[in-house]
């Protein structure tokens, strides 16, 4: 029951032995994800020791580069803690090793820093055009599969496995989500990020979901600026046969203030949480003005069912 990430997953560390790296390498072992190892120049050839969710002892070795933990390992996922200046260098080395999943943490990247290594992404493909590396992020908690995963820095405790597939593009909010739908679960919980410049959209996300046959519906949550919930819609309305219920943050916004996210900026009606409720309305979607009342809608419609 997933889309991206599972329990067989191995997934690696890029800034392993940092704080950042070294708490949320803890979280993630504990939430029960397969790490292999980490990724840090300077201390290749050391190991770094931790706890399994079992409370056992694992001792994880830390390479010089990603291409050497992938060969050693047999690692296809990575999380990217490192600061916002060596971001670029960390993400193009896993794009070279064409890592199938790199997943950037780090919030404060330079938007042209995002758009260079984004771009390399997507000039690197397989024989069907598709991207080898799928990149998830920048400045996002990352992507969870409850009970088998966990590719960031989600709370593992707030929600288990169940038929909700989560995508979103604040942290706060996928957390919140999750735990007002932690009755039902959820199948895979992701956030996208806010950045101007992201790798997987809400568009992927709701592709992967649609095609997934463990996931009966889908939350999406968006926020003011830009048109991706627009395009969102346009998708939906196109491809989506699953219930979508949707949220958008930042109701109560002043027009033409830079909110918290670098992405969300709203000029004149463009942006705005109204025409993106309104033209998610159009898509079929039920729109909540507050995440419990989202949360609702997405109740009513798995208990009628």
């Amino acid at each position: 029951m997933s889309i991206y990430l599972n329990k067989d997953s191995k997934v690696i560390v890029q800034g392993i032995t940092g704080g950042e790296g070294t708490k949320h390498t803890a979280l993630m072992l504990k939430a029960g994800t397969n790490i292999v190892g980490g990724v840090n120049a300077r201390k290749a050839g050391t190991t770094v020791t931790h706890e399994d969710k079992d409370g056992n002892t694992v001792e994880l070795p830390v390479f010089g580069s990603v291409e050497e933990a992938m060969s050693e390992t047999g690692a296809n996922a990575s999380v990217m803690f490192v600061p916002p200046k060596f971001a670029k260098d960390a993400a193009i080395e896993a794009i070279k090793a064409e890592i199938p999943l790199l997943v950037v943490i780090t919030e404060g990247i330079p938007v042209q820093d995002t758009a260079e290594f984004f771009a390399l992404s997507q000039s690197i493909t397989d024989e069907q055009g598709q991207a080898k590396t799928r990149i998830i992020g920048p400045n996002c908690p990352g992507i969870i599969t409850p009970g088998e995963s966990l590719a960031g820095i989600t709370p593992n405790s707030v929600t288990g496995s169940g038929p909700i597939g989560l995508v979103s593009k604040s942290g706060t909010l996928t957390y919140q989500m999750m735990f007002e739908l932690s009755d039902f679960g959820i199948s895979t919980g992701i956030g996208i990020g806010g950045d101007p410049v992201i790798g997987t959209t809400h568009i992927d996300a709701l592709e992967a979901f649609e095609n997934d046959p463990d996931t009966k519906a889908i939350v999406m949550i968006g926020e003011i600026g830009g048109d991706a919930e627009e395009r969102a819609a346009e998708y939906i309305k196109a491809n989506v046969t699953k219930p979508v219920v949707g949220y958008v943050a930042g109701f109560t916004a002043p027009e033409g203030k830079t909110m918290g996210h670098a992405g969300a900026i709203v000029s004149g009606s463009s942006g705005t949480a109204t025409a993106k409720k309104e033209a998610l309305e159009a898509a079929g979607v039920k729109v909540g003005k507050t995440p419990t009342e989202t949360a609702e809608l997405m109740r009513e419609i798995l208990n009628n069912g």
